[in-house]
């Protein structure tokens, strides 16, 4: 139900910000994780590597990210966020608080606890799982 395309356009009307849809797992991810390559990246969206290249390269050409070689690798060009890019992802997190705020505002502080101590659980299982 998260992942499905609607819910990201119905974040970004929220954000109150211009994005195309496909752009937006990438600029977030690009902000939560850069420096990063294009491969490391792709693996993280599980798409291809030729179409996050032309996806990263719309977003520089937006302003939102910029690409340089690595460091460790000068054959790896890595994005890495702009100011303009984290305005943007920051008004994204601002809609997520609101849309949760109203979606948890009825639930107890019990309710909200055990939320949070099982989605704590659920991703030291799932990190555990993958190693």
């Amino acid at each position: 139900m998260m992942n499905r395309p609607q819910r990201d356009t119905a974040l970004i009307r929220e954000a109150g910000i211009s994005l195309d849809r496909a752009l937006f797992p990438l600029l977030v991810g690009i902000e939560r994780k850069g420096p990063i390559g294009v491969g490391e990246l792709a693996d993280g969206v599980a798409r291809d590597y030729t179409t996050v290249s032309r996806q990263v390269a719309k977003l520089e050409s937006l302003k939102l990210v910029t690409r340089r070689a690595s460091k460790g690798d000068k054959r790896v060009r890595e994005a890495t966020i702009t100011a303009k890019g984290r305005a943007m992802t920051n008004a994204l997190d601002a809609a997520r608080e609101r849309i949760a705020s109203i979606l948890l505002a009825d639930w107890s502080q019990k309710d909200l606890q055990d939320l949070a101590r099982l989605l704590r659980r659920f991703a030291d299982d799932l990190l555990a799982w993958r190693a």
